[in-house]
């Protein structure tokens, strides 16, 4: 008797794939467009989301979805700027997947939003395997977590259309190699652009906003 072998994997990978090209076409419809931002937890993903929208709520109708595996912290903080946030707990899932974006921008109201950001869950690993339809991937590290992370999670910074590196304002108490981070991401990823931040003290944020009105071109 032969053995049958189940690809469960690649079953749910497709899955979401045929998802996430559902919520392009959604979007694409509404003229919207859609960033995922992925990082570790404490990466500074909240804080670079509610510099952004200091900068352009009153310029570009924004909203953002949340993904938690609990509690409402990050979602509450972006609606009292009174730009719309969906909050996702997954309840223990480390990622988001295709459904739950679906079910998310069903409650924006699509019409009346030029931007969706979408705060990924804390994670170097399954976010960046799952598609969720967006249209600009972007990769959030902090100086603090070292500059050997593209070696150890590749897939992350190979799927990236923009690398960010926060949290340079505490370069100097680290032992951090801009030069051989940024090689490494190169290495893998030659076309992501790199840009030095600091979502705290505002340094380098004009080259992501920068970047930001080009892709929403």
């Amino acid at each position: 008797m032969s053995v049958k072998i189940l690809n469960v994997k690649e079953d749910i990978l497709g899955a979401n794939e045929e998802k996430a090209k559902t919520n392009r076409e959604l979007l694409d419809k509404h003229h919207n467009v859609l960033i995922n931002i992925m990082s570790s937890p404490g990466a500074g993903k909240t804080s670079l989301i509610m510099q952004t929208i200091s900068r352009f709520k009153d310029k570009i109708r924004m909203a953002v979805i949340e993904g938690d595996i609990a509690s409402t912290i990050d979602a509450d903080r972006i609606n009292e700027q009174d730009v719309p946030a969906i909050q996702i707990n997954t309840g223990g899932a480390c990622h988001l997947d295709a459904n739950m974006i679906e079910k998310a921008l069903y409650k924006l109201a699509l019409e009346q939003t030029d931007l969706v950001i979408i705060e990924n869950v804390g994670n170097l690993v399954c976010p960046a395997e799952f598609a969720l339809g967006a249209h600009k991937s972007i990769m959030l590290l902090s100086v603090p977590e070292g500059d050997d992370k593209p070696h150890k999670y590749p897939l992350m910074f190979t799927e990236a259309d923009l690398v960010l590196v926060n949290k340079i304002d505490v370069l100097p108490h680290f032992d951090f190699d801009v030069k051989a981070f940024s090689d490494a991401v190169s290495g893998l990823n030659p076309s992501a652009k790199i840009l030095p931040i600091s979502a705290k003290t505002g340094e380098g944020l004009e080259l992501w906003f920068s970047w930001l009105e080009d892709a929403l071109k």
